[in-house]
């Protein structure tokens, strides 16, 4: 049972043993009057309705709850203690102007029915309803406001979430694919006296071009890459390295097995984001992406044979925006980034993915 429904639970409960102690106080000590029929009718009517409109609780509901309690109060004023929920009630029920004039009208009803079982006036019990109506509404209203900002936090934060996730979507697909189709387009325009290799550069840009659309309507649908839709996670990557813009073969290592969609998106992703990093900023001539399967986890590494750069404590997460995408992605997976490089050297980029990620 959630925090809610303990409060929700521990109110109702106080609502009815305090119409039960009220009812039993007013029949003690005003047993055989003309009203006590009147008063148990009303209680009655008033234990009735609560009961039904619990699970509701609309405003409907409230008024009517209060209409009866009213005259239960102007009949018997040792009903005034039961307000005490009510004021709760109200406060989670009505918006929070209207629910706090009515804490003050039932607040001034109780005040002068206390006042009226008194053998005149009482500061006790005139300062005693108004304390606790105010202490009541105080924490209240404060509870309601931190709910809305935590609402709002949480808005907040899921359009941010979001905002990343489209970013590197754009990043590792659109962008990089774009990146490699104006590559092939400059090496066919240099290669435009060899037709047939000028025609092969052109054949290529075309594939990575159309690869791009569908890249951009899977987007657009919030759907897995592209390459995933009816292959397998290697079929898929053999698909990004077949349009890398470079000679790139893929490897499989170990006994394959299924993957939950998200880790395949990820690998996918990672993929794209190391091959395009390897012929945009390595200007590799080759790479060889490995997908090996352990017994608690799986690997994917993406080794080039470019220039490569020196690694720093810092610099993988400042590098652009490729590896900062890359390591978001293995990590919202409870994985792990890790690059290897030297200047002349190549690069290897290694993102491991815990397989209890899986159910």
């Amino acid at each position: 049972m959630t925090d809610a429904r303990w409060l929700a639970a521990a109110m109702h409960s106080a609502f009815f043993l305090l119409v039960l102690a009220s009812a039993v106080r007013y029949l003690t000590r005003h047993e055989g009057t003309s009203l006590a029929p009147w008063v148990i009718a009303l209680t009655a009517a008033l234990v009735v309705a609560y009961g039904v409109g619990i699970r509701s609780q609309n405003r409907l509901w409230l008024v009517a709850v209060l209409v009866i309690w009213v005259v239960l109060v102007v009949l018997a004023p040792s009903f005034a203690w039961s307000a005490i929920p009510l004021f709760v009630t109200g406060l989670r029920t009505l918006p929070t102007g209207p629910a706090l004039g009515l804490v003050a009208v039932v607040t001034a009803l109780v005040v002068v029915s206390q006042n009226r079982l008194a053998d005149g006036f009482d500061p006790n019990l005139t300062i005693v309803p108004i304390a606790i109506a105010v202490v009541t509404a105080a924490v209240i209203t404060f509870m309601r406001r931190q709910t809305v900002q935590l609402r709002e936090s949480e808005r907040r934060a899921g359009v941010l979430a979001e905002r990343h996730r489209v970013s590197r979507d754009i990043h590792d697909a659109l962008a990089q694919g774009l990146s490699s189709q104006a590559m092939l387009l400059q090496a066919a325009d240099q290669a435009w006296e060899r037709p047939e290799l000028a025609r092969e550069h052109l054949r290529s840009a075309l594939r990575v071009g159309a690869g791009n659309l569908s890249e951009a309507r899977r987007l657009v649908q919030d759907l897995a890459p592209a390459d995933l839709a009816d292959a397998t996670l290697e079929e898929a990557l053999g698909a990004v390295a077949g349009r890398a813009g470079l000679p790139a073969e893929v490897r499989v290592d170990g006994t394959s097995r299924h993957l939950p969609e998200r880790v395949q998106s990820a690998l996918v992703r990672i993929a794209q984001g190391a091959l395009a990093n390897a012929l945009e900023h390595a200007q590799a001539g080759r790479a060889v992406v490995t997908l090996t399967y352990l017994d608690d986890q799986v690997v994917l590494d993406v080794a080039d044979d470019g220039r490569g750069f020196h690694v720093t404590e810092n610099e993988p997460g400042e590098r652009g925006h490729g590896l900062p995408a890359m390591r978001a992605r293995a990590q919202q997976l409870g994985g792990r980034l890790a690059v290897e490089s030297a200047p002349g050297q190549g690069t290897v980029i290694s993102a491991a993915i815990p397989l209890e990620t899986a159910p």
